[in-house]
């Protein structure tokens, strides 16, 4: 018995909202846990310097590559094209 095809509603535009998310920075908590640490026990405290030395290593290595972009919008725009294109013949 053949299956009846699967009809999607239609759809204005087909777009997937943010599909690249950006990235937090990695050393955003430990420079908060250094102002807490300063903010509950002064400024240039030696029981802070761990956690300073861990933020300046922090902040003193490499940025990582960027990573590729998605490209979902791309392939949906030029798709979408092929799909309203069929609506519009029936």
């Amino acid at each position: 018995m053949p299956q009846k095809p699967i009809r999607l509603p239609p759809l204005k535009v087909l777009r997937v909202k943010q599909p690249n998310k950006p990235e937090g920075n990695p050393c955003l908590p430990i420079m908060t846990a250094v102002l807490s640490c300063w903010a509950s026990s002064g400024y240039n405290s030696s029981g802070c310097a761990t956690i300073e030395a861990s933020l300046r290593s922090c902040m003193d290595a490499p940025k990582p590559p960027p990573k590729a972009g998605n490209t979902i919008n791309y392939h949906l725009g030029r798709l979408s094209k092929n799909l309203i294109a069929q609506a519009k013949k029936k």
